[in-house]
């Protein structure tokens, strides 16, 4: 069984910026896609940022020209670069995966942006 660990969450201002990092129990090399979704309280979860194997990137309207997704091979970990953060925001992040087989969820971290 995958297992995907985030971390990096937490409080910060409107403006400011959070990295998160996911940390799969497994070579990213074998994953087809690994990416970062949210959801809002009372929303449903939403794609925020997707990176796929094949080096494209995808980023959902809310996120492009503020996040980055990035693969780091050598710690074989994906980070989320997250900059300007704005209060809509606030949510759940979770680390996704997709190999040839399932698509897996890390637990979540939360991130809180206060104004």
């Amino acid at each position: 069984q995958v297992q995907l660990v985030e971390s990096g969450g937490g409080l910060v201002r409107a403006g400011g910026s959070l990295r998160l990092s996911c940390a799969p129990s497994r070579s990213l090399a074998g994953f087809n896609d690994m990416g970062w979704y949210r959801q809002a309280p009372g929303k449903q979860r939403e794609l925020v940022a997707i990176s796929s194997s094949d080096g494209r990137t995808n980023y959902a309207d809310p996120a492009k020209g503020r996040f980055t997704i990035s693969r780091d091979n050598v710690w074989n970990m994906v980070h989320l670069q997250m900059n300007n953060l704005k209060l809509e925001d606030t949510g759940v992040y979770y680390c996704y995966s997709r190999d040839g087989f399932d698509n897996y969820w890390g637990q979540g971290t939360q991130v809180t942006v206060s104004s």
